[in-house]
């Protein structure tokens, strides 16, 4: 069976709270090795619809296809270990622990060792070699030792970016990655997104337009839970309806 050219794809994609529809409708493809981004006014839907392909809420109708399988029905833990992975608007790493402990706890799922916290240590010292590289890679190496609570925020985003990479994702996921961010912050988490997506697909869900523009193969623009229209940066900029909804409203 020959490979679908998309890694992700969405039918239809429908959530109703108690007769409200957040998302309506909602048909999307995401090109396989593509930087794809979710963009729309505040209430738009981007994180349902998020919260949905990641299968941490079911939606009402519609169905999700990852590499051509239908993953509808398919519980959020299941979705991660076929190497569907998600980052989190707000940063979730151990803040006691160390950089390189949170990447290293990151590291034990692919490896077997997971949760196995009672191991020697020096069984799990094994996966220092591979944490530090990852550590490098988002530009933390100085910080290995540092406890995660002390970095400042941009580094703490790089940081779980590093963890999120442990888990070797194929399709990555990440939730407003710039958000909060000072602009030498913003500067660096772009630069790293780039980085990492040069061997696998990215989703992600930005307020920060220069990100957007910066960044993304396609954009797909979401108002009151549907798809207004999608395409590249430079014809969404030129779009009237786009520049009322969005561009005109200073938010994402």
């Amino acid at each position: 069976m020959a490979e679908s050219e998309y890694v992700l794809e969405a039918e239809g994609l429908t959530k109703q709270f108690r007769g409200f529809y957040a998302v309506n409708g909602v048909n999307l493809k995401v090109r396989r090795g593509s930087i794809h981004a979710l963009i729309g006014p505040n209430g738009a839907g981007k994180t349902t619809v998020f919260n949905l392909l990641t299968k941490f809420l079911e939606p009402t109708s519609g169905r999700i296809l990852y590499k051509g399988e239908d993953i509808t029905g398919t519980g959020s833990a299941a979705v991660a270990r076929k190497g569907m992975v998600r980052s989190f608007q707000i940063s979730a790493v151990f803040p006691r622990l160390t950089a390189l402990e949170n990447v290293r706890i990151a590291l034990q799922r692919p490896t077997g060792l997971t949760y196995q916290f009672w191991k020697a240590e020096e069984v799990l010292d094994s996966l220092n070699d591979r944490a530090l590289e990852l550590l490098a890679a988002v530009a933390l190496d100085d910080a290995a030792h540092t406890p995660a609570g002390e970095l400042p925020y941009g580094r703490k985003r790089s940081l779980e970016i590093a963890t999120t990479l442990a888990l070797e994702p194929e399709f990555l996921l990440l939730d407003e990655p710039t958000a909060g961010m000072a602009h030498e912050d913003v500067s660096r988490v772009s630069a790293l997104i780039r980085q990492v997506s040069k061997d696998r697909t990215v989703l992600l869900v930005e307020h920060n337009l220069g990100v957007v523009a910066d960044l993304s193969d396609t954009i797909t623009v979401l108002q009151r839970g549907e798809v207004l229209v999608e395409g590249d940066y430079q014809t969404l900029a030129n779009d009237p309806a786009v520049r009322e909804a969005y561009m005109g409203t200073g938010h994402a």
